[in-house]
């Protein structure tokens, strides 16, 4: 028990909190508007002014509940205790006062395991003060525990799940990181070997007195030399960047009419490839071919009634671009599946490159992805 209870003391502050928006405001008028509506059509409110002034002060602290949690739960907690000192002890709570469970969530969300434990006593010290005054009779103390028990037990469980998913995000970048460490050494090796046939044949050459095949020799070593290092260079800036990506050297923008076809079940897919694409370097092209099968394979899974799935990538002297759009419906389902991985490895991958990758509905009917990536790849 004291190593759990050490180990949350130690818990620091929950990553990604999200900045202050009209949300926040919108929620504090809320809070405000059902607090002069309680005090206006409540009958039995006791201390009515006091307490829709104690309800609406205390509202704007919802403003600052991710960035300061504790303090702004220790400051709702003391003044409600000091205005109901201040009248005696009587009850000066509002219905609308039970915004206070948000701070006690945020508490456990966002703040650190310190601010958790400490908010924790300063929520039972204020539950018993209560009780002390006679604010609450034992059966009501029972609920106020078991109110505040559970917006604590659902910011861990959100806090939790968050941070699972931030696990889950480290693995996978992880496993990527492995990947491309793998395609590096397959890559280094593939060109070293074809640097040391070249280089031996150019041996040969010099000593049997070709010196035109010589030259042949070291002008194509120094061409591999020249792509071994351009693919390193890519490779190492994304491992330095820490960032998941999929360079496969394996699929290539010719692959893309294996996506081509009629599938057992769902729309047939059409591929067109136009521009010159002999030259793009084989991150794009591996790049390229991973959002379209990855958004073929979301078109097919989500766009329902979709008959037809289009896939064009065009290819100047600049960029390479890909357009991949259906007719289907589903766009609610495919907005949700948006904020999975896939769609996020595709930005990244897009973005290791230099490029862009976007997504969304179409103005009538089906989604389309759209990607540009360009043509020489990620500068170095």
């Amino acid at each position: 028990m004291r190593g759990l209870i050490g180990s949350l003391w130690n818990e620091p502050r929950a990553p990604g909190a999200p900045r202050r928006g009209w949300r926040d405001w919108a929620l504090v008028a809320g809070v405000v508007a059902a607090a002069l509506l309680e005090g206006a059509l409540r009958p039995d409110l006791p201390s009515r002014p006091l307490s829709v002034a104690v309800t609406a002060g205390l509202a704007p602290l919802l403003l600052w509940r991710r960035g300061k949690p504790l303090l702004m739960l220790a400051l709702a907690f003391a003044v409600t205790s000091a205005a109901s000192l201040a009248t005696g002890g009587r009850d000066v709570e509002t219905y609308t006062l039970a915004f206070v469970l948000i701070l006690v969530y945020a508490v456990f969300r966002w703040g650190s395991g310190r601010e958790a434990l400490t908010g924790l006593a300063l929520g039972l010290a204020a539950v018993g003060l209560s009780a002390a005054q006679g604010r609450l009779e034992p059966a009501d103390l029972v609920g106020a525990l078991a109110v505040m028990s559970a917006a604590l037990g659902l910011g861990g469980a959100t806090r939790f799940r968050a941070g699972a998913r931030l696990r889950e995000l480290d693995r996978v970048k992880l496993l990527e990181r492995e990947q491309l460490a793998r395609e590096l050494h397959d890559l280094v090796a593939h060109h070293v070997s074809a640097m040391a046939i070249r280089a031996q044949a150019g041996l040969a050459a010099a000593a049997a007195a070709q010196p035109d095949a010589a030259a042949d020799a070291l002008r194509v070593i120094e061409a591999e030399a020249s792509r071994t290092l351009a693919e390193m260079r890519t490779m190492v800036h994304v491992l330095r960047r820490n960032e998941p990506a999929e360079l496969t050297p394996g699929k290539q923008l010719a692959d893309l009419a294996e996506l081509a076809g009629r599938a057992r079940v769902g729309p047939a897919v059409d591929v067109e490839i136009d521009g010159d694409v002999a030259g793009v370097p084989p991150p794009v092209g591996a790049a390229i071919y991973r959002i379209a099968q990855e958004s073929v394979t979301n078109a097919r899974r989500h766009a329902r009634h979709a008959t037809r799935i289009e896939v064009r990538v065009t290819a100047d002297d600049a960029a390479v671009r890909l357009r991949v759009s259906d007719d289907g419906d589903g766009v609610v389902a495919r907005q949700i599946s948006a904020a999975g991985y896939g769609l996020i490895g595709m930005i990244e991958r897009a973005g290791l490159l230099g490029g862009t990758c976007e997504a969304g509905p179409n103005p009538g009917r089906g989604w389309t992805v759209t990607a540009v990536l360009p043509r020489t790849g990620a500068a170095t």
